[in-house]
């Protein structure tokens, strides 16, 4: 015996091993054999690498092999296609059939490919197959199941529990490639043939069983009928068909009704075999009969039942029923019943309340109680449920008490409720954010009372809490402000504070008090102004991580990254108020604020620019900083104010700022450009005389008359470090000079300059300076005065009145006191011309006019544009050419005005364009337009704050 079992397992070692080497060779494809040459010493390397090769080859083919054979097994149940006795087969993937998708329609599902019907009926997921693994196909064994299962028809295929296919990659011992071979069934598939013949058994035993119960069939039914009517036991709860308004056919009333308990249906399912129930009355019996259906003891489980399809929902809830309350006769439909038997509870409610006293007054509902004769009542309930939370459900008992109300109203119907109460309990509630509550009241200029006002009345309205309470918004409004975010500075700045934590602050409060200090009558807020840089970063985080994903940067770079910062100040008029509290302050302000132009990171040997401002004169990203209630024409207050922000400003220049941004500790460097300035304010900080002086350039030494003789050929040479030297040379008068001498030294600086500025144009005010100069030009057209120079004062007047109802008849220009922006564009175009034209008798001074405002017409677009080079590229090369053309007209034709003077604007739209946009790229950008617009958004908001405190409405 030891001796046979020895020849057996050799003969079953060399039989595996046959198997191993031979897969292939028992396929249909046709593997080519490789011959082993004899191998000599010196070809050794050569054929071993042959050898590799032949393998190589082999493994593809086998591969392709394997792949041919996956196609031809089922990917479901693993059957071989050849074996099928259907011989029909269906993608794995894409849209259904058409047989199939009647079904669907007919059943009302939306699944509509494979993938998703698949998943459903036998949980298998073949979005994620891959074709060298999974067969692309499935048998229409498997297909006859998945119309079984929308169909509701017997099933007449057997597909036993758990037996779908795992698939795996290629390998020696693969069995899909010996079972596309040899045709091999998995052992717990029975054959189609032993199928059949199991299928005959049963019909033949549910025959024979047929005959033998005939006679006490119908016994049987009524008593399991009854049977089932007590297992339900729903006669309180579920409503009777002769409840129903309409004497419908009894067929109909079948089909609406329940199979256990002949009510009408209430939140009725469907079985697998097509039978309607009341949900709870299907459940009790299945738990206590056994899980088949009552109807017609076909199999039958929870996890079975379905909702019935929309259109039969539709109609059983559209049915009129009569209210079985008593007193009641009203008809309503089903759908609304449990809303208006609700109602009968209340009242029912009411009256138990009302009746059950203990001698003294009658006892109130809870709902109409006091909030504190409402703790008083529930004491006792509250401790119950704080013992079970603590016990249960690790002391939450806001969860229990809300689950508690959600299951209340869910066994009222109440689902409407329900689902909004569930959706608050998951943090998706119904009223809005805070931020976007916020939003909502800066946008639409709303004071606080307005605003409270409108959350009451809404609130009192809709019952539900739409809009947030103002303490809400000013939470939501900590994390806007700047203090909310931590940064660090490295090395820390000087004469700063290392707290992070710093809001609104007082723009005195770095400021010492003496006796005999300047006195400062003024109200001042403003932000520290690191902290405002770090919350205007922290609002782009998104556009910066976006920005570094575009260009093809890794979101973990820490930087360096170079913030290019655009600041702005302007003085506003007046800001008048008739009521109000507090100190009398001037009724001027002023308007501190900074722009975020752009970012670059530093990337290899080059600085990659990862944003940019898309509207860079937009009071969206014009961010405030310093507001205070004073004239900008007087320099103490505005030096005292300015003076601890230029300070931080300072000390930032030689830091470098540390600010957690998407997870990742990230380095900022930033470049401060002071460009939002008019001419008067440069002249005001930058310690230079007067908008009248002689030296009437901000950007050069010209004075007016070399700036009249020589329009064009000028360069910048002004800055903030040759001002400051200047100052210093006027301050000591190191020679000795008399006052002509030294004003002509230091050309015009007569105070300390304390803010640098870029030598720049603003092109809004620009804009204002020429139009106010045109003006007067079409004045002095009127008036001819290129004929007689010598006007009077009176004879102004009424040329400008003469042209200011002209301008009001022909382009409805209202006339007005000082020129601003928008009378600026209305009148700088050709129509305003045409109309001027028409108040001018020689047709010369018509082609000159025409002339001198076209070119006006074709420079401006080239100050303007936020960038010239892509906007106007035609205009930016022609720029030099149009400029000397127009300082020809104003020397010629418009002698009479701009002999041995010139306009500082003018000067400067002439004489210094080109370089600025050489040096910065455009000057529209670098405008104080947004900061203008911020002054527009001040003086609402101050009219809405109107009653409030003066240092209120600054914060």
């Amino acid at each position: 015996p030891s001796g046979d079992n020895q020849v057996e397992n050799k003969e079953k070692a060399e039989k595996e091993a046959s198997l191993d080497n031979g897969t292939l060779m028992q396929m249909d494809v046709a593997v080519p054999v490789v011959e082993k040459p004899l191998l000599a010493d010196t070809d050794l390397n050569h054929n071993k690498q042959a050898l590799e090769k032949d393998a190589d080859n082999l493994k593809i083919q086998e591969n392709a092999a394997h792949q041919a054979n996956l196609q031809q097994l089922c990917r479901i149940c693993g059957v071989s296609f050849k074996t099928d006795r259907y011989k029909r087969s269906h993608p794995v993937h894409g849209p259904v059939d058409c047989e199939t998708q009647g079904l669907l329609r007919k059943k009302e599902k939306r699944a509509t490919s494979w993938p998703d019907l698949i998943a459903k009926v036998f949980k298998i997921d073949v979005r994620g197959d891959i074709d060298t693994i999974h067969p692309t196909r499935f048998c229409h064994n498997c297909w006859s199941i998945i119309h079984r299962k929308f169909s509701n028809a017997p099933c007449e295929v057997y597909f036993p529990r758990n037996s779908t296919m795992e698939w795996k990659s290629h390998s020696p011992n693969c069995t899909v490639c010996y079972t596309a071979r040899c045709g091999v069934k998995r052992k717990n598939q029975p054959s189609n043939l032993q199928l059949g013949k199991r299928l005959k058994i049963i019909a033949e035993l549910k025959t024979k069983g047929a005959r033998k119960t005939k006679g006490v069939k119908k016994q049987v039914q009524v008593n399991n009928k009854n049977l089932m009517k007590k297992i339900a036991n729903c006669k309180k709860i579920h409503l009777s068909t002769k409840l129903l308004a309409v004497d419908y056919p009894a067929d109909f009333v079948k089909s609406i009704s329940c199979q256990v308990c002949d009510h009408i249906l209430a939140d009725p399912v469907e079985t697998t075999c097509s039978h309607l129930f009341c949900r709870t009355c299907i459940l009790k019996c299945l738990k206590v009969m056994g899980s088949y259906c009552p109807a017609c003891r076909y199999p039958c489980f929870p996890t079975d039942l379905v909702s019935p399809v929309k259109s039969f929902l539709n109609i059983l809830n559209s049915l009129a029923v009569r209210c079985p309350v008593k007193e009641c006769d009203e008809e309503v439909l089903l759908g609304k019943y449990c809303h208006h038997l609700s109602s009968h509870k209340e009242v029912k409610r009411k009256e138990i309340y009302t009746h059950v006293n203990k001698g003294g007054r009658p006892r109130q509902h809870l709902l109409s109680l006091t909030r504190r004769a409402q703790k008083h009542r529930l004491r006792e309930l509250k401790l119950q449920v704080k013992t079970f939370a603590e016990k249960e459900e690790g002391g939450d008992i806001k969860a229990v008490c809300l689950t508690l109300f959600l299951l209340a109203l869910r066994a009222r119907n109440e689902h409407r409720q329900a689902d909004e109460l569930e959706a608050i309990m998951q943090g998706k509630g119904s009223g809005l954010h805070p931020a976007v509550c916020l939003a909502i009241r800066v946008n639409t200029f709303l004071s606080c009372s307005q605003y409270h006002k409108m959350y009451r009345t809404v609130k009192a309205i809709t019952g539900r809490q739409i809009f947030q309470p103002l303490h809400a918004l000013r939470t939501a409004e900590k994390a806007l402000l700047p203090g909310y975010h931590p940064f660090e500075w490295k090395p820390p700045l000087k004469n700063v504070s290392t707290n992070t934590e710093v809001g609104i602050i007082d723009g005195l409060s770095g400021l010492p008090h003496s006796v005999d200090d300047y006195p400062v009558d003024t109200i001042a807020k403003r932000f520290r102004y690191d902290a405002a840089l770090v919350s205007a970063l922290m609002d782009l985080e998104e556009d910066i991580l976006e920005g570094m994903k575009a260009q093809d940067l890794d979101d973990y770079l820490n930087g360096p990254f170079t913030v290019v910062v655009k600041e702005s100040c302007d003085g506003m008029g007046d800001v008048s108020e008739k009521h109000g509290s507090g100190p009398a302050v001037p009724e001027k302000a002023v308007r501190f604020s900074f722009t975020l132009m752009n970012i670059t990171i530093a990337h290899g040997n080059e600085n990659v620019r990862i944003f940019e401002e898309v509207k860079p004169n937009s009071e969206l990203c014009c961010k405030p900083l310093c507001l205070m209630l004073a004239d900008e024409s007087d320099h103490e207050t505005l030096t005292a104010i300015l003076s601890p922000l230029i300070a931080e400003r300072e000390t930032m220049k030689s830091s470098v700022l540390l600010l957690e941004m998407g997870g990742i500790l990230r380095t900022f460097k930033f470049i401060f450009r002071g460009t939002g300035y008019d001419e008067k304010l440069v002249r005001e900080v930058e310690g230079l005389e007067a908008s009248g002086s002689t030296y009437i350039c901000t950007l050069c030494d010209a004075t007016r008359l070399e700036a009249s003789q020589n329009l064009v050929l000028h360069s910048i040479t002004r800055s903030h470090a040759e001002n400051l030297e200047r100052y210093e040379v006027w301050r000591s008068n190191p020679y000795n000079e008399s006052v002509d001498e030294l004003r002509d030294r230091v050309k015009g600086v007569s105070a300390k300059p304390f803010i640098e500025t870029v030598p720049s144009i603003d092109a809004l005010h620009c804009d204002i300076g020429n139009a106010a100069e045109f003006y007067k030009i079409f004045q002095f057209e009127i008036g001819e005065v290129y004929k007689n120079p010598d006007i009077s004062k009176e004879e102004r007047k009424r040329w400008q009145s003469t042209l200011d109802k002209h301008l009001r008849k022909k382009m409805n220009l209202k006339p007005i006191m000082r020129m601003n922006g928008n009378f600026a564009r209305k009148l700088m175009t050709k129509e305003t011309v045409e109309a001027v034209c028409e108040l001018i008798k020689c047709e010369e001074r018509h082609d000159a006019l025409r002339e001198l405002m076209d070119l006006y017409l074709k420079m401006k677009p080239v100050w303007r544009s936020s960038c010239p080079a892509k906007e106007c590229p035609e205009l930016l090369c022609q720029y030099s050419f149009n400029s000397q053309r127009f300082a020809e007209l104003l020397s010629t034709k418009f002698k009479y005005r701009y002999e041995g003077k010139i306009t500082n604007y003018f000067h400067k739209t002439l004489a210094h364009v080109p370089e600025i946009i050489e040096r910065d790229g455009s000057i529209g950008a670098w405008a104080s337009e947004g900061n203008e617009s911020g002054n527009k958004l001040f003086r609402r908001f101050r009219k809405m704050n109107a009653r409030q405190s003066k240092c209120y409405e600054m914060e």
